[in-house]
């Protein structure tokens, strides 16, 4: 077997049931080592091999699967491993790795033939959410021996982000509708090798004109053309009809170079009607299309070491005794409940974006020692002063704690703890910090006037909102706040983003009873939304990437597109 065969192997794929079919954001990790330990073997450097093999966790298996080698670097105790390790990122994912550094001392490519110098065990999300995504870890694993470091940077590989936005209007289209005139709007499509085409964008419908304006709209440009700026983009014009059957009026071709002309002569199209043309020897056109404007800017995705996300996690406390089985707080000594395994599931993931692991915990909804005060935002920790606790561990002693001294207690108010959150994220509007909110509660709401006025007014702010319902209740309120089909309104105002995502714990629960594969699958749905989110309060408000960190805290050239 030769050193190549060895360094080349890899025994994973996809392997994980859980990712979803949206493309994600290609993560290239970078490793180096230093002051590595030399084998008992090894009499002097210069016979020294290294390479570091990474490791990933399947979810709900936990079973370890090979993804890749580094290269074999001789005669150093500090190597620099050129070959990296792409991988697939996804946000809302605990991606579990680890990593096994050898020292290579046959040319077996079976790696327990080789000399053990240590390991260390950390995620994907750590390794991003570092300064500058670069993080050095002390490797482990042989008793009573310093092993050495480990080091990783990460970075996003590039793409294509750009974006465009353009505006377009018609004049003289032709009538089709008997009564009136025309409702036309516009659907874009891209061509394939094939000579079919895609469908990429429909305008809105302007109704009953002849000359419409359409709006501005935005496209990712591999959603026009995948980056080929030559490929034929078709354009057909409609009018539109309630019934759906749409009549036809004509279409037109242009590619994404000729529409980043701007507006000229170039980008005056006819609209033309194949059967008409073919039929009327004296047909001219259906109208025609001009380009009102057109630019393109890089679409910014934010990384983390920019922009400092705070988890603040809030269970409410209303659901019966918990030293009985029949409560949704029930503490068994066997398994969480389902509250825990809430704040698990979403917390692990969220604290590796936030640098100092303390969060803000509240719950709501109970009668407070020593006079049985109603409190609908106390801290779990019992500290007014001070309620952050460090890491979700802490979080969830906190939890624990509070349900030994607090008397559960209706009604289920959710105002003031938003309000609570909501009043940290408008100190800190400048895009150094974004709020995440979790609830959690079984219960309805009882304050949802007040509770979607605090969540139209928290959608100006660099803050979002998870609700995870647990129990069997009905959650219409929380479907209504979710925002999703109709944007949540108050006393007429309604809200600038969509912030608040809910799913109902239930829907998650494995058949099996894997406690671990329940939470890997709430965790996913729960923060998918919350990159989305953040760009579009950072969008909003005009709030650029700022320059990234490098490891001594003085500012590197910016970069192409941030990471998130």
């Amino acid at each position: 077997e030769s050193s190549q065969s060895f360094e080349d192997m890899a025994s994973i794929g996809d392997f994980d049931p859980l990712h979803s079919t949206v493309p994600a954001t290609k993560i290239e990790v970078t490793v180096s080592c230093s002051s590595l330990i030399s084998c008992s073997l090894c009499l002097s450097v210069s016979l020294f091999s290294t390479v570091v093999v990474l490791y990933i966790q399947g979810i709900g298996t936990k079973e370890w699967r090979e993804f890749g080698r580094t290269e074999v670097i001789e005669n150093t105790l500090n190597p620099d491993f050129v070959r990296k390790f792409v991988l697939d990122f996804f946000f809302e994912e605990k991606q579990n790795l680890r990593f096994d550094v050898y020292n290579v001392d046959t040319r077996s490519s079976n790696i327990s033939k080789h000399d053990f110098l240590g390991q260390t065990f950390c995620t994907l999300g750590e390794i991003i959410g570092s300064t500058g995504s670069r993080m050095e870890r002390t490797l482990s694993g042989i008793p009573g021996k310093k092993c050495g470091n480990i080091i990783f940077t990460a970075e996003e590989l590039s793409n294509c982000r750009d974006i465009a936005t353009m505006q377009l209007c018609a004049n003289k289209l032709d009538k089709k509708d008997f009564f009136g005139k025309s409702d036309p709007f516009l659907v874009f499509y891209r061509s394939n090798e094939d000579g079919t085409f895609t469908i990429c964008h429909k305008t809105e419908v302007i109704k009953n004109t002849l000359n419409p304006v359409w709006q501005p709209f935005t496209i990712p440009v591999r959603a026009l053309c995948n980056g080929d700026y030559d490929r034929t983009v078709k354009v057909d014009v409609f009018d539109w009809d309630r019934d759906g059957s749409h009549d036809f009026i004509g279409e037109f071709t242009t590619s994404y170079r000729e529409l980043s002309r701007g507006q000229s002569q170039f980008n005056v199209y006819e609209v033309l009607n194949p059967k008409k043309k073919g039929k009327k020897k004296k047909y001219v056109n259906s109208g025609t299309v001009t380009l009102l404007s057109f630019k393109v800017e890089s679409e910014y995705t934010y990384s983390l070491d920019h922009t400092k996300i705070k988890c603040v996690p809030n269970p409410s406390l209303i659901s019966g005794n918990p030293a009985q089985p029949t409560s949704l707080h029930y503490m068994s000594p066997y398994q969480m409940n389902t509250y825990a395994m809430a704040l698990k599931a979403v917390g692990e993931i969220i604290q590796d974006y936030d640098s100092d692991k303390l969060f803000p915990a509240y719950g709501f909804g109970a009668k407070l020692p020593p006079d049985g005060k109603i409190s609908h935002v106390f801290p779990l920790n019992g500290n007014s002063e001070d309620p952050n606790c460090v890491a979700i561990e802490g979080v969830l002693e906190a939890y624990f704690q509070s349900l030994r001294t607090v008397q559960l207690y209706g009604p289920t108010n959710f105002a003031p703890v938003i309000n609570q959150v909501a009043r940290s994220a408008q100190d800190v509007t400048d895009g150094s910090q974004y709020f995440v909110l979790l609830m959690i509660t079984d219960g309805v709401i009882s304050d949802m006037v007040q509770t979607k006025e605090a969540v139209v007014n928290a959608s100006a702010l660099p803050m979002s909102i998870i609700i995870v319902g647990v129990g069997p209740a009905e959650f219409d309120a929380m479907e209504e706040l979710d925002g999703d089909d109709v944007r949540v309104s108050s006393r007429g105002r309604f809200a600038e983003r969509d912030i608040v995502q809910f799913v109902p714990f239930r829907d998650y629960i494995d058949r099996s009873g894997n406690q671990v594969l329940s939470m890997a699958r709430l965790a996913k749905d729960v923060l998918a939304e919350i990159p989305d989110q953040l760009l579009s309060f950072m969008k909003s408000k005009g709030i650029e990437p700022r320059p990234a960190l490098s490891a001594s805290g003085t500012p590197n050239k910016p970069p192409l597109n941030a990471r998130i």
